[in-house]
């Protein structure tokens, strides 16, 4: 398992009302999608910088992850992506080395990915996920 590139940097905002023509003016770039994920209780939009995107994460639901997040710690960098060939075999392969799982399995998630996240408690602090198409 060797990720090819970030795959984005995930922020959790309060508001993609706000957020979107906020980042649009700083990087002078469009958002060129808005996506909701029903069963993560989130909605999406996303910029792209070269290779690697920037995620803005809206709760739908204050019980949500993003919700719970934004309650706790309020906006910004929520998890580090990286790009995998195939996210079931990151895992895997994250989990022999001794990280933490939260999905042990990947996951349906925005832009059609699979995706599936490793614990903060055992990436010194940092969300990790894994994407693959």
């Amino acid at each position: 398992m060797e990720p090819t590139h970030i795959e984005h940097l995930g922020i959790a905002v309060t508001s993609l009302d706000e957020s979107i023509p906020f980042f649009e003016k700083l990087l002078g770039i469009k958002c060129y999608a808005v996506e909701e994920v029903k069963d993560q209780k989130v909605k999406t939009a996303f910029f792209k910088i070269g290779q690697t995107k920037i995620e803005l994460l809206e709760s739908t639901d204050p019980e949500g992850p993003i919700g719970k997040f934004l309650e706790k710690k309020g906006e910004g960098i929520h998890h580090l992506a990286f790009a995998v060939e195939n996210a079931d075999e990151a895992l895997r392969a994250a989990g022999e080395k001794g990280a933490m799982l939260i999905d042990k399995i990947s996951r349906k998630g925005a832009e059609g990915m699979n995706i599936g996240f490793l614990h903060p408690k055992s990436t010194h602090g940092v969300l990790i996920e894994f994407c693959s198409k």
